[in-house]
């Protein structure tokens, strides 16, 4: 029977690899850009799917089910690796009973990140095999084989994307799933209770274990040398190894698809056969310093560097040549991203910027806020370090610095990892000011739900948390919601608090623009004065034409924040005019 294909992104193919595997359990916490193989793995109905609060709950959730007896993944992007370390770093130690798979998915040129973190250090550093597929088939397939190789090794193990790999299309060859049965629960508290004792004598298990996979990676056919002009010998792997095959296609090449143990026999051979060894890699330079310390001669980052995303016509420049690629066009507008129109977050930040105050951030959507003319968010570092930023900006200005100062995060990023650093506020007497941005979805990374949602991956109803309880529980008495598109209420709300001499918390509730259903007449503007008031808030429906603004009904949300702001009332609902 002839085999059906289909274009797949690579992320879609390695949720079809976990399938074909026989995958019970996944477990993950959305973030771009491996955001597509959890929201995939939902639509199959043999798998038990599920968004966790973070990523470390997800890794959690996962690890319970291998050691139970059924194969797991685990999805995030590199930066989510941060935060499942703590459980990953000791899974290593105890090992798996089912296969249990980690896909990690890094950003380089930060398309959607806060940095270029490159999630191969994590492999190194926990002792965990590390596969990179370089086509959507090869992600398929490097699924499934990891699954083998976590229960032949007794370990969990990554499948490492970038945003290339992940979000490219080509041809998978469709396979039927294998129904691998459930191993029976056994207690076994010397492996997997990792108490000291325990935890001595696993170790040397993951050092031998390590040793004979870097000996087995020598003949692994995933790790696959091409012999073709022997002049120019290149060691690349993932998005890398298409780049170099289209850019010096008559050079011979050594493709890695097991990135962590390197296969250092096979390594040393290739390098013997050919005149010049060149490691073609992205972000750092793990497999060229390997290569050296092994007394391989080799060039690499002298030539493409440790930032940004390489691609076909840089490599032809850098190894061939060529000539660098034409500058973007000059004269073409600047076009940066910017809030939707009805974003319920720009009322928020529009009050927040009449008011003067310092902003401690989080990573969402409302980041945008950071940009001209709302120009309202002055830090950002990571999930849910606005609450903790805010906390040690008091500790080193005082109270009256805090009077002026908020943190600001979404309903996702609270639940995420934003609780316990209220907590901690609380506990420690603090006086600031959050503000939860409460949108009732993950909007960022394309509307997944979560706790506060009410709904389930599966969109099917489910107990939704109720935010201004935890809050309270949390333990703050000043709690107050606010619909962020009136403006005044809003602004007064955070004067308020911003004024308590306590840990105060405003929610600003209302649904992301992209899913509120609610029919809207478009506004117009009839007199403008040209005073630009309505211009400060920064919405992609308001354009100026000369000295004067309208409004693109294409474009308006219908939301009548422009309304308020404007000092002629020369705004209006289109049905009004």
């Amino acid at each position: 029977m002839e085999q059906m294909k289909r274009l797949m992104l690579g992320n879609e193919a390695v949720a079809q690899g976990a399938w074909e595997a026989g995958l019970r359990v996944a477990a993950s916490y959305p973030g771009t850009p491996s955001t597509e193989v959890t929201e995939c793995l939902a639509k199959y109905p043999e798998i038990n799917c599920q968004w966790a609060p973070n990523e470390k709950v997800a890794a959690e959730v996962a690890f319970g089910a291998a050691i139970a007896g059924g194969r797991s993944i685990t999805c995030m992007k590199h930066v989510g690796v941060n935060v499942a370390a703590d459980p990953i770093f000791t899974a290593a130690y105890t090992g798996v009973r089912a296969g249990m798979v980690i896909v990690c998915a890094d950003d380089p040129a930060m398309h959607s990140s806060q940095n270029e973190q490159d999630s191969r250090y994590y492999a190194r550093a926990a002792h965990i095999p590390m596969l990179e597929p370089s086509d959507s088939q090869e992600c398929k397939e490097f699924t499934k084989l990891a699954y083998q190789l976590s229960e032949e090794l007794d370990t969990p193990v990554f499948v490492r994307l970038t945003t290339r790999i992940a979000h490219a299309r080509s041809a998978v060859t469709l396979e039927p799933r294998e129904e691998v049965a459930l191993k029976p629960y056994q207690k076994d508290a010397m492996k997997y209770v990792m108490m000291p004792a325990m935890a001595r004598k696993r170790h040397p298990v993951v050092e031998a274990r390590e040793i004979k996979l870097a000996k087995d990676a020598n003949t692994m056919p995933i790790n696959r040398v091409e012999i073709r002009d022997t002049k120019v010998g290149i060691v690349t792997s993932g998005a890398c190894y298409q780049y170099v095959r289209d850019a010096m296609p008559e050079a011979s090449t050594l493709k890695l698809g097991l990135v962590y143990p390197l296969p250092m026999e096979l390594i040393a051979e290739f390098a013997s056969k050919v005149e010049k060894l060149i490691v073609i890699e992205e972000l750092e330079g793990l497999i060229e310093r390997d290569i050296k310390a092994a007394g391989i001669e080799c060039v690499g980052k002298e030539l493409t560097g440790i930032q940004g995303e390489l691609s076909v016509e840089k490599l032809r420049t850098i190894l061939c040549g060529a000539e660098a690629p034409a500058a973007p066009n000059a004269e073409l507008p600047v076009r940066p991203p910017v809030l939707c129109p009805g974003c319920p977050h720009r009322g928020v930040f529009y009050a927040i910027n009449r008011l003067g105050l310092n902003v401690m951030g989080d990573i969402g959507c409302y980041t945008l806020a950071a940009l001209a003319p709302l120009s309202a968010v002055d830090a950002c570092l990571c999930m849910g370090a606005s609450i903790g930023m805010a906390s040690g900006a008091e500790r080193a200005q005082g109270r009256e610095f805090s009077r002026k100062t908020v943190a600001v995060l979404g309903d996702s990023t609270f639940i995420h990892s934003g609780i316990t650093s209220l907590i901690d506020a609380v506990y420690n007497q603090e006086t600031i000011t959050v503000i939860i941005l409460d949108n009732r979805i993950t909007g960022m990374t394309g509307h997944q739900q979560n706790p506060a949602s009410g709904k389930d991956i599966h969109n099917q109803p489910a107990p939704q948390l109720n935010i201004e309880k935890l809050v309270e529980s949390c333990g703050v008495n000043d709690i107050t919601i606010v619909d962020p598109f009136d403006l005044k209420a809003t602004e007064a709300a955070l004067k308020a608090a911003t004024a308590r001499e306590e840990v105060s918390v405003v929610i600003a509730r209302r649904p992301c623009a992209l899913l509120d259903k609610t029919p809207r007449k478009p506004y117009v503007i009839d007199g403008c004065k040209g005073c630009g008031a309505c211009m400060k808030l920064s919405c992609p429906a308001i354009e100026r034409h000369g000295k004067l603004v309208k409004i693109n009904a294409a474009l308006c949300n219908g939301c009548g924040m422009c309304e308020q702001v404007c000092p002629f009332k020369a705004i209006k609902c289109g049905e009004e005019c």
